[in-house]
């Protein structure tokens, strides 16, 4: 689909503070989930968005920045492929197209992280300076300019898919195979499963395997609304917090409920 002005700018907007928030973290615009929906939201597209954001979303939940390690760059993907899914104009049907597209965005953009990362060694030399100087004023202003910077990051990218234009983008997306397409969405959903298992496999401990095994049961019954398996979890919640007392005020002593953190913050 074609985009107005309007949409143009506020889509280029929604890009600029999903990069922002990469760095500030305080509200969330550069998760997938929220940066999609945005997108969705102002180019009246908001179901095919809200589907990529939350199918992104699963995947970059094993993305983390650990040591000096940088995960793939969730803003970018999560924005460039919301808007190569809006102009290829498909609908809920490009939905794998561009999950599939998004995970080689994710890993390219790790190259304008370290470029953007590099420019703010040099402005946190500047803002030394300013500091030796006294100027309070100064170091604010170069601070501005450095998560600015980061915004335009993901800006610069959005503009350019969008200077393309929508009928290159559905000229490619038709172009591509039916064989491709297949495969692409085996593989988005394969990266899914990857992504939701490095979760679990950080936070699973004997105590909550059970849990994970009966939501996933209950996941599948189709007369259950999000409200009733709200209601479960919570109850599970309750149970699981009723017995881990019980279980550590019995024996008078230390837990060792096979949670090493949750063992160190009760003992303390």
């Amino acid at each position: 689909m074609d985009l107005n002005f309007i949409q143009v700018i506020l889509v280029i907007i929604v890009a600029f503070f999903a990069g922002m928030e990469g760095i500030l973290d305080e509200f969330h615009f550069h998760q997938p989930v929220i940066a999609c929906t945005l997108i969705g939201l102002v180019t009246g597209q908001l179901v095919p968005c809200m589907i990529l954001g939350g199918t992104l979303q699963m995947i970059a939940l094993g993305w983390s920045n650990v040591g000096a390690a940088v995960a793939p760059d969730a803003a970018l993907a999560a924005v460039a492929s919301a808007i190569i899914l809006v102009l290829g104009g498909q609908g809920k049907g490009g939905v794998d197209s561009a999950i599939a597209i998004a995970v080689p965005l994710a890993v390219a953009g790790l190259l304008l992280t370290i470029l953007a990362r590099t420019i703010a060694t040099a402005i946190v030399h500047i803002m030394d300076r300013e500091a030796e100087k006294g100027s309070f004023r100064g170091v604010e202003a170069w601070h501005v300019v450095a998560i600015c910077m980061q915004g335009v990051r993901i800006a610069i990218p959005a503009a350019l898919i969008l200077a393309v234009g929508a009928g290159p983008v559905r000229s490619v997306l038709s172009a591509m195979p039916t064989w491709l397409t297949d495969g692409l969405s085996v593989g988005g959903g394969m990266v899914v499963a990857v992504g939701y298992a490095m979760v679990i496999n950080m936070m699973a401990t004997a105590e909550v395997w059970p849990f994970f095994a009966i939501g996933f049961v209950l996941a599948t019954v189709q007369d259950l609304t999000l409200i009733g398996l709200g209601a479960i979890g919570i109850s599970m919640a309750l149970i699981y917090l009723a017995l881990s007392e019980k279980s550590g005020s019995s024996n008078g002593g230390p837990s060792n409920s096979g949670d090493p953190l949750g063992d160190i913050i009760d003992n303390y």
